[in-house]
């Protein structure tokens, strides 16, 4: 490693001058500093890729020294090579363990002490290779979230017009095959639409740039309003929509408009996941935990979600097969985790026997 810098740390300028005779030959930049205070001092003039350090000096000893520099994570990467005159096994321990790389008795002979330091460069190498692949790597996530999310703020004024123009179309006098079209292609911007508002909102999320709308609301009303407006849904589908909503009043502090587009999530998914002549249920439950204002559950007769799956569904961009032959890559779940989870409370998945799975929903 051409170039690289050694700060050579001890009290002694004598035992400065013999390590410098000793890698005479190498092509090191050497740097001294005679005691522990002017080493930190130097460290950020420096930048060593390598640190000599000697144990036994006054004011600050090398293993404090050590363990200032290690507890600094702009230096802790740096390899120390402790160099101590003392050859008690006790010694060597409390060097390491305050931190150091390796060590070095004194006297070391000019081959020893090339050996470690080239040991100790090869380390320093490999950490630098890492962090240029790291921050490569950072940059180019950092672009594709920025495209993405620019991608998708783009793409809400076509959805828009999609939505517009076939509301039109809607009022023209039109065949019951043609309405039906017209209807689809309404009902697929209406989701086109919500997933890129998910999209956004958890882009925000994860640059800390949402802030709740936090408003006290009726849970209990606000409940029954969410399940009434999917029962033509599950209608449909000939599926029983059972609501199960405690009668007294809950008051609850959330954020209704995101909060409702998370149940509306897991209500669609129940009905959508669920055979024709079935049930899906919605429960809220008002637990007296403090920690807890209210637990709902959202029980579905479908395929339900395996162990493996458990454990992976709500990350985001998760892919799994929940029905035979079809993958689903998930953001929906995604983006009701991040939503609880921003309310302070939680949601996890349980098989529910003897078919289905249910959603739980912890605030």
């Amino acid at each position: 490693m051409n170039g690289a810098k050694i700060l050579i740390v001890d009290d002694e300028p004598n035992n400065f001058d013999v390590i410098e005779a000793q890698l005479l030959e190498e092509p090191y930049e050497l740097s001294y500093a005679s005691s522990g205070i002017k080493a930190l001092q130097r460290l950020p003039l420096f930048k060593p890729d390598v640190i000599l350090l000697d144990v036994m000096m006054p004011e600050m000893d090398g293993v404090k020294v050590c363990q200032k520099i290690k507890s600094d994570p702009q230096w802790s990467h740096i390899p120390i090579v402790a160099v101590t005159a003392l050859n008690s096994k006790q010694e060597m321990a409390r060097c390491l363990e305050g931190g150091a790389d390796d060590f070095i008795s004194k006297p070391a002979s000019s081959i020893e002490l090339r050996a470690r330091i080239r040991s100790m460069l090869r380390i320093k190498q490999q950490y630098d290779t890492l962090q240029q692949q790291r921050d490569t790597l950072a940059d180019i996530l950092r672009l594709r979230e920025e495209m993405s999310h620019m991608i998708v703020h783009d793409l809400r004024n076509p959805i828009a017009c999609i939505l517009f123009a076939g509301e039109l179309l809607k009022e023209d006098s039109l065949s019951e095959s043609s309405r039906n079209k017209v209807q689809r292609i309404v009902n697929c911007g209406q989701r086109l639409q919500s997933l890129t508002n998910d999209l956004l909102v958890m882009a925000k999320l994860e640059s800390g740039n949402l802030i709740l709308t936090q408003k006290t609301i009726d849970f209990g009303q606000f409940s029954e309003q969410t399940v009434f407006d999917f029962e033509t849904i599950a209608t449909q589908k000939k599926i029983r929509l059972i609501s199960e909503v405690p009668s007294t009043q809950k008051q609850v502090n959330l954020d209704p408009n995101l909060f409702r587009r998370v149940l509306d999530n897991l209500l669609s998914n129940a009905i959508k996941f669920s055979p024709n002549n079935s049930v899906v249920r919605f429960r809220v439950e008002y637990p007296e935990q403090e920690s807890i204002q209210v637990r709902i559950y959202i029980y579905d007769q479908g395929p339900g979600v395996s162990k493996e799956l458990q454990n992976v569904i709500f990350k985001k961009y998760a892919v799994g097969t929940v029905v035979e032959g079809i993958e689903q890559i998930g953001l929906g779940l995604a983006f009701c985790k991040m939503i609880v989870e921003t309310h302070g409370g939680q949601i996890f998945v349980e098989n529910n026997p003897p078919k289905g799975a249910t959603f739980i929903l912890e605030i």
